[in-house]
C-alpha cells in the first residue's frame, strides 16, 4: 500500500511519546438517526489476540494496511506462537498483533494497549496484564462459556465477578452476529465462524475511521478462487462497521489525524523488515549489475526473504531452496565464486551449521552476505521470539582468526538501507558480511519513503580480466591474492576467464601467488592482512544526539533504537539531559567511538542478551559499560527503559 505524503519537515526527534491517546476536540454527527460523538486523538495502540486460529495476524495486517494507506506513522509488533498449530483455547496457543498509530512521529509498536481485542478467555487472560485501566476491551462473549474458561483456570467468568471493572468492556457476540451476518451464503457453522475476525476487523475499521475499500479488494482477491467465500468474508467485515455504526454500546467513534508533519515529501508504503530486507538485497544487485544467488534453508524468522525473493526473477534474482544450512550457503559462496552476489539467509542455529563455510569465505576472500535474522535461544529456543543474542557469535563463531564486518538494521524499513550497506562492504573488500537483523524488526512494520532510484550508491566492481603481476624475467601472469593497496581488497576473477586460472580451496594460501602455503611467516602475515583489510573498511563516523552537554549516554545497537529513542524523549520532556548513540556498524568500530565514549561519566547499553556489545566496549576502549539486559522474548518498553536512564543519570 502506497501513500503520497506532502511536508516541509522531517521527523522530529522532539516528539514526545510520553502522552497516549491525548484527545482533541469532539464533534457529533448523526449515524441511523442516532447522535454519534467523534472524538480526535492523537494516537491509539490496539491489540487483537485471540487462537492461533482465528486470523488475527490477518486482521492486524489488513488494519496496518488501510492505516499506512490514510497516513498515520505506525509501528506495530506481531507476537504468535511457535507451534504450528497450538491446543485451541489454551494459553500457549494465543496470537496477537498490536499496532501503534499517531498523527506524528512514533518509534515504537507501544508499551500498552488502548484497546484490547479478546477473541476468547485465552487471549483476554494473557494479555489482561499489559492492558492499563480505563482502557478499552472488546470480548467476543460466546466464547466464555464453562469449558473455554476452564482451559485457562477462570472457575467464574471475568466479565461477571467484578474483576474487570477497572476497564471499559464492550461485550460482543462476534461468532453468533457474523453467523447470522453470512446466512444467505449457505455457509456451514464453522466456516461462517472463520469470518469472526473480519467482522472484529469491520468493528474496529469503525470505532477508528479507516478507509475500507483496500480490505474488500484485497479479500475478493485473497478469495479469488472461491468467491462465494470472499463475498462471505466482505459480508461479516460490512457487517462488524454497521454494528458499529448502529449500537448504543459504541456510542464514540475516533479520529487519528495524517501525521503529515512527520515525514518528508514522497511516496511511502507499509514495509515489514524482512520485506525492506529483501528488497534491499534486489536493489543491491541491481546498483552491482549482478545476479543475486540466495542459496537458503527455510527457518524461522528469516524464512520470508526466501519466500519474497523467490518472486523476483526478472531482476536477476534466483533462489535455491537447500536441503540443509551447510547445503545453502555453500551454493551461495560457490555463486560468489561464479560472480554473483552470493546471500545466505537464516537464524542463530542455522549460523552454527554454516560456520565451517563462512570460515572458508574470509580464506577465500569472496564477497558473500550472512543475514541473520536472530530469534532466542540456545538451540530451537524461542523459534517466534527476539533477541539479540548472535552478535558474539557473528563476531568469533569460527575456528581461527575469521574475521567478518557486522552489520545492524535499526528500525523495519532501514533494512533496506543495512542490506546495500553490507553489500557495499562485501563487494569492495571482497569479506563475507554479517547482516544482523532479529525478528522485532523482521516482523514489524512502518512507513518506508520509497526511494529515487539514482538516489542509491554506485555498487559495481570489475572482475580481473587479465595477468596483474611481473615476474623478475618479465613474464606476466595472474595472482590471486595480490592486494588493492587502498582495500586490500583480492582480485575477484571469474572462472573461466583464460589465463586467471587459481586454486581454490580452505587451506592457507601463499600471499600473492595463492599456492597452498605451511610457511609460519606467510601463515603470520596471511593472518594480519586478513584482520587489517576488516579494520580499514571505512563506516561513517558515530554520531551523537547530545542537545544540552549530557553526563550520561545510552549507546544501542539494532532494534533498540526504537525503545531507546522514545525512552530519551519521555526523559528530555521531563527536564533531564541524556545523550544518545545508535552503532550501524558493530565490525568495525566506527573510528570515533572510542573518543565519544571517554566524554561522558556513564555510558548504559541497553541490549536484548545478557550485554554482548557492553562485553566487547568494556574489552576494547576500558570503559565502565553499564549494561541492562532483557531476554523474554519480547523488545522493551519506552517506560521501563525510561526509568532505568533515569537511574542511571540521577546516581
Amino acid at each position: 500500500m502506497t501513500s503520497q505524503v506532502s511536508s516541509p519537515a522531517g521527523k522530529s526527534d522532539e516528539a514526545s511519546e510520553a502522552v497516549v491517546g491525548e484527545q482533541r476536540a469532539p464533534h457529533i454527527v448523526r449515524a441511523g438517526g442516532t447522535e454519534k460523538e467523534i472524538r480526535r486523538l492523537d494516537r491509539v495502540i490496539i491489540r487483537f489476540a485471540g487462537d492461533s486460529g482465528d486470523g488475527m495476524q490477518l486482521t492486524g495486517d489488513r488494519f496496518t494496511s488501510e492505516t499506512a494507506s490514510f497516513g498515520n506513522d505506525l509501528s506495530t509488533l506481531p507476537n504468535f506462537p511457535a507451534e504450528i498449530r497450538a491446543p485451541a483455547g489454551t494459553l500457549p496457543g494465543v496470537s496477537s498483533f498490536q499496532l501503534h498509530f499517531a498523527d506524528h512521529d512514533i518509534l515504537t509498536p507501544g508499551d500498552a494497549p488502548n484497546v484490547l481485542v479478546a477473541m476468547n478467555p485465552a487471549a483476554l487472560k494473557a494479555n489482561i496484564a499489559d492492558v492499563p485501566r480505563g482502557a478499552d476491551i472488546i470480548v467476543n462473549t460466546d466464547e466464555f462459556t464453562k469449558r473455554p474458561m476452564a482451559k485457562v483456570g477462570y472457575a467464574e467468568s471475568p466479565l461477571e465477578d467484578g474483576s474487570l471493572e477497572a476497564y471499559n468492556v464492550h461485550p460482543v457476540p462476534l461468532t453468533t452476529l457474523t453467523i447470522e451476518a453470512l446466512k444467505e451464503f449457505g455457509l456451514s457453522r464453522k466456516e461462517a465462524e472463520r469470518s469472526k475476525n473480519m467482522f472484529a476487523l469491520g468493528l474496529l475499521s469503525w470505532m477508528y475511521n479507516r478507509p475500507t475499500e483496500g480490505t474488500e479488494t484485497f479479500l475478493r482477491s485473497k478469495f479469488a478462487r472461491k468467491p462465494n467465500i470472499a463475498e462471505a468474508n466482505v459480508a461479516a467485515f460490512r457487517a462488524g462497521w454497521n454494528f458499529g455504526e448502529t449500537t448504543e454500546d459504541f456510542a464514540v467513534s475516533y479520529e487519528v489525524a495524517p501525521a503529515s508533519q512527520a515525514f518528508p515529501t514522497g511516496t511511502y508504503r507499509n514495509i515489514s523488515g524482512n520485506l525492506a530486507l529483501s528488497y534491499g538485497l534486489i536493489a543491491a544487485g541491481r546498483q552491482a549489475d549482478l545476479p543475486v544467488y540466495l542459496g537458503s534453508y527455510p527457518i524461522t524468522p528469516a524464512s520470508d526473504i526466501l519466500h519474497e525473493l523467490s518472486k523476483h526473477k526478472n531482476f536477476g534474482v534466483r533462489t535455491f531452496q537447500a536441503e540443509d544450512e551447510i547445503a545453502g550457503i555453500g551454493a551461495a559462496l560457490g555463486a560468489a565464486f561464479g560472480g554473483s552476489l552470493g546471500v545466505t539467509t537464516t537464524s542463530g542455529p542455522g549460523v552454527a551449521l554454516k560456520s565451517e563455510t563462512i570460515g572458508l569465505a574470509v580464506s577465500l576472500e569472496l564477497p558473500l552476505l550472512i543475514i541473520d535474522i536472530q530469534r532466542g535461544g540456545p538451540s530451537t529456543g524461542l523459534p517466534t521470539k527476539t533477541e539479540q543474542a548472535d552478535l558474539l557469535q557473528a563476531m568469533y563463531g569460527r575456528n581461527g582468526e575469521a574475521p567478518v564486518p557486522i552489520v545492524a538494521p535499526m528500525t523495519p524499513a532501514d533494512c533496506f538501507d543495512a542490506a546495500l550497506d553490507a553489500a557495499r562492504i562485501a563487494l569492495t573488500y571482497r569479506t563475507p558480511v554479517f547482516l544482523l537483523s532479529d525478528g522485532y524488526l523482521a516482523n514489524g512494520s512502518e512507513p518506508w519513503r520509497i526511494p529515487e532510484a539514482d538516489s542509491l550508491p554506485d555498487l559495481r566492481t570489475r572482475f580481473a580480466t587479465g595477468p596483474n603481476h611481473e615476474l623478475a624475467d618479465g613474464t606476466e601472469v595472474f595472482w590471486p591474492y595480490k592486494r588493492d593497496p587502498e582495500t586490500l581488497a583480492r582480485p575477484w576473477a571469474v572462472p573461466g576467464t583464460p589465463g586467471l586460472e587459481h586454486r581454490i580451496g580452505g587451506i592457507e594460501k601463499q600471499d600473492g601467488t595463492g599456492n597452498i602455503s605451511y610457511d609460519p611467516a606467510n601463515h603470520d602475515f596471511m593472518v594480519r592482512t586478513r584482520q587489517a583489510k576488516i579494520d580499514g573498511i571505512r563506516v561513517p563516523d558515530l554520531e551523537v544526539d547530545d542537545p544540552a552537554g549530557a553526563t550520561t549516554l545510552v549507546l544501542g545497537w539494532g532494534s533498540t533504537y526504537g525503545p531507546i529513542t522514545a525512552a530519551v524523549r519521555r526523559l528530555r520532556a521531563a527536564g533531564d539531559t541524556i545523550a544518545q548513540a545508535h552503532l550501524r556498524h558493530l565490525n568495525p568500530f566506527p573510528a570515533n567511538l572510542g573518543e565519544v565514549l571517554r566524554r561522558y561519566d556513564k555510558v548504559v547499553v541497553p541490549e536484548m542478551n545478557l550485554g554482548q556489545l557492553a562485553l566487547l566496549l568494556r574489552a576494547r576502549y576500558l570503559v565502565d559499560a553499564r549494561s541492562f539486559n532483557q531476554v523474554n522474548g519480547m523488545p522493551f518498553k519506552a517506560e521501563q527503559l525510561a526509568t532505568v536512564l533515569k537511574e542511571a543519570i540521577d546516581a
